[in-house]
């Protein structure tokens, strides 16, 4: 009897493995470090790329406390990718309404300050605010209701900050700082949690976008149906029966708000706690300890998600990932600083290119990249497979364009130097590089380069050498050979 159970277990636990790999083969994946990259690629999605270009947002949707800018996500390099980029401008005391989206956003604060609360499903309501915005409440109520708000954890983001917001988490953001608050995000479209299509959307719980404005120029129809509130469709009664309050407050729940927009004006102020000592604690402790802190989570000892740590700062950093004294700086924010960004699979890079120097020719082992200019202006090559230039401009602030992986690049900064922010699409990446210390052409053999460039020893060692100890950042040379 035992035997026969044995047998069948056996069977049934091959029958598993046989159809678990002829799903493989049917439906391939794109891998990640951790195989996050699913979903086929579509014909939209593959990367037949004629011309890569420095490209400006193509919409721009008016809101009454700032606006929301949005890149064609249709556009060829974006499609390749699979990424939708947006830029958030929040106004002084407005807030960003709350909303989720079916994919993982990586967001890079550029300008200003204020707060950001990610609320995961599950996680308790374990933070009070410090006082009660009472507004119109009565002086008994407004009694009975201070210092009894309670809410998930509010988190402090200043410039330079990079936030994680998973697929599928509600999120709101309030500037409450003395300048405006401009976020850069890129959306994931080919992460696996989001199994509806290629296209980008959002879920406003609040708000909502005019679906025919002549004032907002670049805004369509089929744009502002991405960005609408969600309780206006559901049934007023059933709403009041599921919260358990009276349908006046569902109706104003539903009420069509659309001038206020995305983003709206905070009349009498908000006054939250602040939960961000620890996490300005996590930023002082040492890289070796943040690594050893993600391979014990990637071990077993997952980091609860209603405890991780959503951001981290790359302008105040002690020391560059990379660093040269006659070329620039880079900071990296992957999965050992962030270990959330494990299960996102991005990262992102802040990059300074002094004037006229060079980023040596590279290429991306892992994953996609997405380039925002922050300041100044640089030359950017891009090369393809075929051997032709898919890039070859001048990219200046303000604008976007993508190196899809393994595709070849190189940028040289403009005389007023080069300040850029870096999106990928991987949790880890790596590069490759052509020129300086560790590149692949000083890793091969003299032999190898005179034989396959047909030059003569000397010049296969300078070929080698001439770049020194530079590595990745290269510095303006003069000389003449």
């Amino acid at each position: 009897m035992a035997v026969s159970t044995r047998l069948l277990l056996a069977i049934l636990f091959s029958a598993f493995l046989l159809s678990a790999a002829n799903a493989y083969r049917e439906y391939p994946v794109q891998q990640g470090q951790h195989g996050q990259r699913s979903i086929p690629l579509t014909q939209a999605q593959q990367c037949r790329l004629q011309r890569l270009t420095g490209s400006q947002p193509s919409q721009r949707i008016e809101s009454e406390g700032g606006f929301t800018e949005l890149w064609d996500e249709n556009e060829e390099q974006f499609q390749c990718v699979g990424v939708a980029p947006m830029r958030n401008v929040i106004r002084q005391n407005s807030l960003s309404l709350p909303n989720f989206h079916p994919m993982p956003r990586l967001v890079y604060i550029e300008q200003g300050r204020g707060l950001i609360s990610v609320i995961n499903p599950g996680c308790a309501e374990t933070f009070q605010s410090q006082t009660f915005q009472a507004g119109r409440m009565t002086g008994e109520e407004r009694g009975q209701s201070r210092g009894n708000d309670q809410h998930q954890k509010v988190h402090r983001i200043r410039q330079g900050d990079v936030v994680a917001i998973p697929a599928g988490a509600a999120h709101w953001c309030y500037n409450d700082g003395e300048e405006e608050l401009v976020a850069v995000s890129i959306n994931d479209l080919n992460h696996r949690s989001n199994q509806l299509d290629q296209n980008f959307r959002a879920f406003y719980l609040a708000g909502g976008v005019q679906e025919i404005s002549g004032r907002q120029i670049g805004v369509g129809k089929q744009s502002t149906q991405k960005f609408q509130n969600i309780f206006r469709a559901f049934n007023t009664e059933l709403m009041a029966e599921a919260f358990n309050i009276p349908v006046e407050i569902v109706r104003k729940m539903q009420e069509e708000q659309n001038e206020r927009g995305l983003i709206i004006n905070v009349r009498e102020g908000m006054s939250m706690i602040r939960a961000d000592e620890e996490e300005e604690e996590f930023e002082g402790r040492s890289q070796r300890g943040q690594q050893w802190w993600a391979e014990v989570t990637g071990n077993g000892l997952e980091e609860n998600i209603c405890t991780m740590k959503i951001r981290t700062n790359m302008d105040t950093q002690r020391r560059a990932d990379i660093y040269s004294r006659q070329a620039g700086k880079i900071k990296h924010v992957n999965r050992q600083k962030l270990p959330i960004l494990r299960d996102m699979d991005m990262s992102a890079s802040k990059g300074t290119l002094y004037p006229n120097a060079l980023m040596s020719p590279h290429w991306s082992v892992n994953g996609h990249s997405i380039i925002y200019v922050q300041r100044g202006d640089a030359q950017v090559q891009v090369v393809d497979h075929t051997g032709q230039q898919v890039m070859n401009d001048r990219v200046n602030q303000g604008e976007m364009f993508v190196v899809p992986q393994y595709y070849a690049s190189t940028v040289k900064a403009g005389q007023n130097g080069f300040e850029f922010a870096v999106f990928r699409t991987s949790s880890q990446p790596m590069n490759s590089q052509l020129a300086g210390y560790t590149s692949v052409i000083r890793a091969m053999p003299i032999e190898v380069l005179t034989n396959a460039y047909q030059i003569s020893p000397n010049e296969a060692q300078r070929l080698k050498m001439n770049r020194g100890g530079e590595s990745f950042l290269l510095s303006p040379q003069r000389k003449s050979f």
